[in-house]
This record gives structure tokens, sequence and C-alpha cells, in this order.
């Protein structure tokens, strides 16, 4: 019977127990919920950034860090710097909300070869050392979506129609790969061809009428060619010609699209190389420079040393070149003309020595065009691994990323990437900007609300180039864009846009004939297993053409 007892009361005690009551207390048990690592974008920016935030606070993430890889020539540093200044917008956002986290911007990577730039990008991804913002030409998206390299923004963007929808939408159009869209766009431009005044004056050629003249499709290559010689045996300029060197992408494709030529074809998905326009653009290069019109080791030169000094001391009638040209020779000390210190020039120089058309037809009823190279900022799909529980975070941190993308997009951070560089804006509220003196003023002066990291890397530049001279020149080839033509965003496009710039280079030099240069690319292309597959070969070389008619 006592055992029984016994074991009754350990029964009740048990129960006691289990039920957290004793000496007449309940114990009450709280379980800790795990903190959120979920976000919804809602397009309400400031919203979703406060939202973000708080994630990564509960986390106990309070500092995030990021690296951003830009390329290109010497004014275009806003493409790392506007990812610089987005985060420190961020940043405010979240310290006026009480947030404490921090976007720390650890590398802003940038090169003058936006090709090496992608080779570097394509080698390092893989192994994760690569940036988690790049900035390059749309020609590369498709191979870096394809490889997995970069993130779909699609489904972020939905939530942002309409920021995404004050971009100009051809541009839109050129940041997507199989119809899902990988990119913003940072900027693009115009490719004039310029015409040397002060040359152009001593043979008697009116540049005040060439630009509607080339626009009417009445001075074509032919034209070129033919005052090009005469400012060569005048002795007015050493060249009738000089344009850019290496990649024949995307430059002298211009050649291809101004004699009514194409690259890609819509129905096939495949690239195309036009037998008969690519017969007239080497036979044209071949022709200058066999007749000593433009040099035989152009693709060699030095672009600081050769390409530009060149130009801008009037050594040449001609240009093949970039509306980015503009404001770069008012910064690098190209100019040394006479022996003298090399330096920049003025505004009002190069408004006094420069005239521009749009690249001129090929020939009589061909049409002129330009070629516009948008460049687009892409998020490494690895964006952010450096960071804290990643693997947990890895949709928070890839929101972030694009958020920065979205606020580096700020119409004030587009235009005065435009007004310093000389390129054109790719948002319509950025292009009002441009066209406002104050604001103008207020750049001039760096009177802005900026990063002061942003400030010091910005503010030569910008005291050598923002004057109502510049912003004209903007608002004045902005109509070139009407006659634009974009290169194919396929992923096989760079690889045949090399063997392009072999051929021309070979036929240059006088290696080859222009026949020989059509060949060598076509064997080029059969070679390559997946060339091959991806290119077809159109037409045949024309029987009978001359240059110039």
């Amino acid at each position: 019977m006592k055992a029984r007892a016994v074991w009754l009361i350990a029964i009740l005690l048990l129960g006691v127990i289990a039920s957290g009551c004793i000496g007449g207390e309940k114990e009450t048990t709280t379980q800790t919920q795990a903190p959120s690592t979920e976000v919804q974008l809602t397009g309400d920016f400031t919203k979703d950034v406060i939202a973000i935030g708080k994630v990564l606070e509960q986390n106990g993430v309070n500092e995030v860090k990021f690296s951003a890889w830009g390329s290109g020539d010497p004014n275009s540093v806003m493409r790392v710097y506007g990812i610089v200044e987005a985060a420190r917008r961020i940043n405010k956002v979240w310290e006026e909300n009480g947030i404490k986290v921090k976007i720390v911007i650890t590398d802003t990577h940038y090169v003058a070869s936006f090709q090496d730039a992608y080779k570097e990008y394509l080698s390092k991804q893989p192994l994760g050392q690569a940036g988690d913002f790049f900035v390059n030409s749309y020609a590369f998206l498709p191979t870096l979506a394809d490889e997995g390299y970069i993130l779909d923004i699609t489904d972020y963007a939905n939530a942002y129609k309409s920021v995404i929808d004050d971009f100009y939408p051809s541009l839109v159009e050129a940041s997507k790969f199989n119809g899902r869209l990988y990119g913003l766009p940072q900027d693009t431009e115009a490719r004039p061809l310029y015409v040397r005044k002060d040359v152009a004056a001593k043979i008697g050629l009116d540049v005040s009428t060439l630009p509607e003249k080339v626009k009417n499709g009445e001075f074509t290559w032919s034209d070129v060619y033919y005052w090009a010689k005469k400012a060569k045996e005048s002795g007015a300029a050493e060249w009738g010609l000089i344009h850019r060197k290496g990649s024949a992408h995307p430059d002298l494709i211009q050649f291809i699209f101004a004699f009514g030529g194409k690259l890609y074809d819509e129905k096939t998905g495949k690239l195309v190389v036009d037998v008969p326009a690519v017969y007239k653009w080497l036979y044209v290069e071949w022709k200058f420079a066999q007749d000593g019109l433009l040099p035989k080791d152009i693709m060699s030169w030095d672009w600081a040393k050769q390409i530009h000094p060149t130009i801008v001391e009037g050594r040449t009638l001609f240009d093949i070149g970039g509306t980015w040209y503009w404001t770069e020779w008012q910064t690098k000390q190209y100019y040394a003309k006479g022996g003298g210190e090399p330096r920049g020039l003025k505004p009002e120089e190069v408004k006094e020595w420069f005239a521009y058309t749009l690249f001129p037809a090929g020939e009589k009823g061909d049409k002129p065009v330009t070629l516009s190279q948008p460049f687009v900022w892409m998020i490494n799909s690895k964006a952010g691994a450096q960071n804290p529980k990643y693997d947990e975070l890895k949709d928070v941190y890839h929101k972030l990323a694009f958020l920065m993308l979205i606020k580096a997009s700020d119409p004030d951070i587009n235009a005065i990437h435009s007004v310093i560089s000389a390129h054109l804006p790719v948002r319509k509220e950025a292009a009002k900007l441009i066209k406002d003196e104050k604001w103008l003023n207020d750049l001039k002066n760096l009177n802005l609300d900026l990063d002061q990291t942003v400030k010091d890397n910005i503010k030569d530049i910008v005291q050598a180039t923002v004057n109502p001279i510049n912003a004209q020149f903007l608002a004045d080839v902005s109509y070139m864009l009407e006659y634009t033509h974009l290169a194919p965003a396929h992923p096989k496009y760079p690889a045949l846009a090399d063997i392009f710039k072999e051929a021309v280079d070979k036929v240059l030099r006088g290696e080859m004939t222009p026949e020989d240069g059509v060949n060598y690319i076509i064997q080029k292309v059969k070679a390559d297993p997946e060339l091959a597959q991806n290119v077809e070969i159109v037409g045949e070389i024309p029987k009978d053409w001359k240059f110039p008619q």
C-alpha cells in the first residue's frame, strides 16, 4: 500500500513538472522566432529599402560589401561611381529610419578596354572573384546570361515599371536575352564622322551643308574618299581618314549597314556574314590604305600617343569616332602641336575645329547610319557572396543589388554621366535635366548632393567639360539616334566581330586583298563548330563593283 502511494505521488509530481506548475506558479515557455529572410518588392523604393534593411539587421548583418567593375573612356567613371552614389543614398534612407546597416563599396575597378574587362569578368566570375556590379556593352550580355553569370532581374523590374518605362524602349530591349531582362541601360551614344573644319577650308570643302547632304544620302563614302585624297595630295593633312583600332565591333561594322547589309537574321535567329556588304567594307578600307589615306597599321596604333593626337592636331581630314570624343579631347592631354606641353582642348576649340555628320551611306541609294552600343549595368549572379549568411540571405542581397541599380539610374546621376562623358542619356527625365541651365550651373560648381568620393573623382572632369557648348553638342547629335543600328545581341557575336577585326587588319596591311579577306572570314567561321552552327553566309562577292564611284 505504501509503495503504491509513493508511485501515485511520483506520477502526480511528473504531471506538475510537465505543466510548469510548481509552487503554485505557472512557468511560460517562449519559442524564439527565426528572423525573416524574405522581402517582397513593392515598387515603393523607400519602403522596399527599409524592409531589406530591417531583415538584414534582424539577421545580425550591419555591413554589406559590394564591388563595382566598369570600363571605357576616361570621362565615363560614373559607370562605377554611380554605384557608389547609389550606396550613399540607400545608406541615408537607413540612417533616417534608425536602421543600423551600411553598404560599403569595397572596390571600384575601372579599366580602359571594355573587351579586356569582359574577358576578365568571364574568367573570374566562376571563381567568385568578379565584381558584384558589372557595366559593359550590351553585346556581351547574351553570353553572360546564357552562362548564368548575371542575374535575371525581370521579376524585380516588374515591380518598378514606372522607372523602367522612363528608359528609351530600344535600350530596354537591348538589355534583354530570350525575352528576359538582365540589366538596366547605363548609357548610349552615336558614332559620328568628324570633319576638321580648318583642313576642309584649305581644300574647299563646305562643312556647313555637309550634315544635310549626308542625311539625304548625297554625300557617300566615294565623296569621303575624294576629299580625303585631296587633303592628302594638297598637303592640307597628313592623312585623309583616321578610325578606331582594335575590335571591328562596333565602329567599323557601320560599313556593313551603310552598304545596306545586315548582321542578323531575325527569322532564323542566326548571325549573318553578308558577303556583298562585307566585301565593300573591306574594299573601302583597302583602297584608303593602299592610297596612303589611312594608316596601314591603324589597328595597332596607340590611343593616347597616336590616334587622338593625330585627330586633335588636325593631321587628318576625317575621323570615325564617337560622341564621347567631344569631351575626352577636353580632359586628356592629347594636343601638343608645335612641340608645346601636351594639353586638353578648350570647349571653344572643339567647337571651332570640328564638324560632325552621320556615318555616310556606302553608295548612292543606300542610307546614312550610326551605331549605338548601349552600356548596361548588370548584377553578378553571385552578388553579395562575400557577406554574412549569404546562403540564407541570397535573395535579400540580390534584391538590394537591384535596388542599387534603380538608384544608380536616378535621372541626375545619368545626366551627370551624360554631360561629363558626352554620352546620350538613357532616361527621358535625364534628357530634361541636361537642358536645365540652373542644373548645369550647379553641376559646374558641384553644388549637388553627392558622395564626397564621387565629387573628388569627377571634379576635374566636371571643370573641363560642363559647358553650354558641350550641352549643345549633345542636343545637336541626338537626332542621330533616329538612324542608329545595334549590333546583334547574340552570344556568338563577339567571336564573329574578332574575326572581322583580323580580316580588316590583314587587308589594311596589304597582306590580303578584299576578296581574300572575305574568304578568310568564311573559312574561320566554318572552322569553328559553334560559329558554323550560328552564322549564315549570305550572297556573293559582287562582280565589277568599283570604288570610288
